[in-house]
């Protein structure tokens, strides 16, 4: 069975922006990390703004534009 592609950064901003709530802004890297994240993987800031209208604009800023920061994901 093939994998699936990975979504892209728009779709993922939508979704997020869809659910504002479960989700939130770190104030070190501007990373959105899920709700129940304690620290950022991203930064290890332990900072963040729930706020959900902060959450939908940094979406999508986020999802206009390509990545630019590494992740965990990019060095595994």
């Amino acid at each position: 069975m093939a994998d699936s592609p990975p979504p892209t950064r728009a779709a993922t901003a939508a979704k997020i922006a869809a659910n504002p709530s479960g989700y939130k802004v770190c104030e070190g890297c501007d990373s959105i990390v899920g709700s129940g994240a304690a620290l950022c993987p991203n930064c290890h800031s332990y900072r963040f703004d729930a706020a959900p209208q902060r959450v939908v604009a940094q979406a999508r800023i986020l999802g206009s534009r390509e990545q630019t920061s590494v992740t965990a994901d990019d060095l595994g």
